[in-house]
C-alpha cells in the first residue's frame, strides 16, 4: 500500500510539472520532472512573491510566529496540528488561531465605531468592488507622517479610487519585526481629513499595522471609517515594487461579525 501511495504522489507531481503555465502548478514549480522517482525525500515547494517577471506581485506578508500584531512578542504559534499522519491519523488536520488585525489585514467600520459593530458593519459587509480594481502605488516623503501638507504634495488626481502608500516603514522593514514599533509612519488626523475632503480615494493601503500614526491612532481611524465608504488595508508588503499604476486584488475572509480579517493582496501589471 505504501508503494502505491508513493507512486500516486509521483504521478501527480509529474503531471503537474508537465502541465501548462495556466495550471495551478506550472512547469518549474517545485522539483524537475522525474525528481520524485529519484528521491522523494528531496521534495521542496517553491515559494514565490513575483510571477512571470513581475506580471503578478504578491504584496501580502506570510504569517509566522513573529508576525507583528501590536504586542512585544508577535502572534506566537498560530497553527496547531490536531491530527497527524505521523501519529497514525489518515490525514493531517490543523487548527488556525490568529488575531484579525495581525500581519496584512483589513479593517471594517466596526473596528472603531461600536454602533457600526452592533449594526453588523463587519468584514463580510465590505464592498469587493472597492477592494479590487486599478490602484496607484506612491512613495511618501520619508521624513514625516502623512499630514495634510504631505497629502497635498503628492498631487493625487481626482478619480483615483485606490492608493497604496509606501513609507519609511518599508525601508525600516518594520513588518519583519515582531515587536510593535510606535515610531512607524502613518496618517495624522489632518492628513486623513484632507484625503476625505479632497480626493476620491476609497481604498487606503499602507505598509504597517495601522494607517494612522500612533500619536493620532484613534482620531485618524475615526475620520477614515466614519462614512463607511473608505476601506483600510494595513501591513502591505511593498518592498521592491515600482511606483505606478497596477490592478490590485484584495480578498478578506468572510468572517461574519468580525471587525478585521487577514487579507491576501496581489498586484497585476
Amino acid at each position: 500500500m505504501r508503494a502505491l501511495i508513493v507512486l500516486l504522489v509521483c504521478t501527480e507531481l509529474l503531471s503537474s510539472a508537465l502541465s501548462s503555465a495556466d495550471d495551478a502548478y506550472p512547469t518549474g514549480y517545485g522539483d524537475e520532472p522525474g525528481a520524485c522517482l529519484k528521491n522523494i525525500g528531496n521534495l521542496r515547494p517553491e515559494r514565490r512573491e513575483v510571477y512571470e517577471g513581475g506580471e503578478i506581485i504578491d504584496i501580502t506578508h506570510p504569517f509566522t510566529p513573529e508576525t507583528p500584531v501590536g504586542t512585544p512578542d508577535g502572534i506566537g504559534e498560530y497553527l496547531t496540528l490536531l491530527l497527524s499522519m505521523k501519529n497514525g491519523s489518515d490525514y493531517n488536520f490543523s487548527e488556525l488561531k490568529i488575531p484579525v488585525h495581525a500581519g496584512t489585514h483589513v479593517d471594517a467600520p466596526g473596528h472603531m465605531y461600536d454602533h457600526y459593530y452592533d449594526a453588523g458593519f463587519d468584514i463580510d459587509s465590505l464592498d469587493l468592488r472597492v477592494l479590487n480594481g486599478p490602484a496607484l502605488l506612491v512613495d511618501v516623503p520619508r521624513d514625516k507622517n502623512l499630514t495634510a501638507e504631505v497629502m497635498k504634495s503628492l498631487n493625487i488626481p481626482r478619480g483615483v479610487k485606490r492608493v497604496l502608500f509606501r513609507t519609511l516603514n518599508t525601508d525600516r522593514r518594520l513588518m519583519l519585526k515582531k515587536e510593535f514599533d510606535t515610531s512607524y509612519v502613518g496618517f495624522m488626523k489632518d492628513g486623513a481629513q484632507w484625503l476625505v475632503d479632497n480626493t476620491d480615494i476609497k481604498l487606503v493601503g499602507i505598509d504597517y499595522l495601522s494607517v494612522a500614526a500612533f500619536v493620532d491612532l484613534i482620531p485618524s481611524h475615526l475620520v477614515f471609517l466614519e462614512s463607511r465608504e473608505i476601506i483600510l488595508v494595513e501591513g502591505l508588503k511593498l518592498d521592491g515594487v515600482q511606483p505606478g499604476i497596477y490592478t490590485v486584488h484584495c480578498l478578506p475572509l468572510r468572517l461574519l461579525g468580525a471587525e478585521g480579517s487577514p487579507i491576501r493582496c496581489i498586484l497585476i501589471k
